[in-house]
């Protein structure tokens, strides 16, 4: 079972739930700017409630088809970032695709490195996977560091991967084998 793990500082670790959608909201508009150059872009109804919510029920779905683990970096009653397997695929694969954001005013302090650290114990421990994939763009040094600092290596560089901030951007992809445990 998956619960809530302390990171530092009152941040914790633990599992989005349907009643997220309005901190995440919030989350999402106090960093609008903080995250435009990371994301692709996004229409009006992503910074409201209910675009928040119908966003998390879809995700909630896939995890319950055991096609997607969201987690929430929670410091009391806010939302301040969020971890997420996507795209989880049994069978001889057993991997998964991480993505991760950071609220402003809580970088620089080692939780997206701890919480990374956490999902992928757990994606080993709890969900049972072999790997996980990341991307990031070119210059996006600080992820990178947080890929590094969490065991992940780079194994390539796919063109135009993604459009994020409204173009289609290389970026560099990264894998961290969590186990050598057969498949079946």
């Amino acid at each position: 079972m998956i619960e809530e793990v302390p990171l530092l500082d009152g941040v914790v670790l633990r599992p989005a739930v349907e009643h997220d959608a309005e901190p995440i909201q919030r989350a999402c508009i106090r960093n609008r700017e903080h995250l435009r150059r990371w994301e692709p872009r996004r229409p009006d109804e992503y910074f409201t409630v209910h675009g928040q919510a119908q966003r998390l029920k879809s995700l909630l779905a896939q995890q319950a088809d055991g096609r997607a683990m969201a987690w929430v970096l929670a410091d009391g009653d806010e939302i301040v970032g969020r971890v997420t397997l996507n795209d989880i695929v049994r069978g001889p694969f057993l991997n998964s695709h991480l993505g991760y954001w950071i609220d402003a005013g809580y970088t620089g302090r080692s939780l997206t490195t701890r919480a990374v650290l956490e999902v992928c114990r757990l994606a080993d421990q709890e969900l049972g996977l072999h790997r996980i994939q990341a991307g990031t763009l070119l210059d996006n040094v600080a992820s990178q560091s947080v890929l590094a600092k969490t065991g992940f290596e780079p194994f390539g560089v796919a063109p135009r991967y993604l459009e994020i901030d409204g173009r289609w951007q290389d970026h560099r992809l990264f894998q961290r084998i969590l186990n050598e445990r057969p498949a079946f």
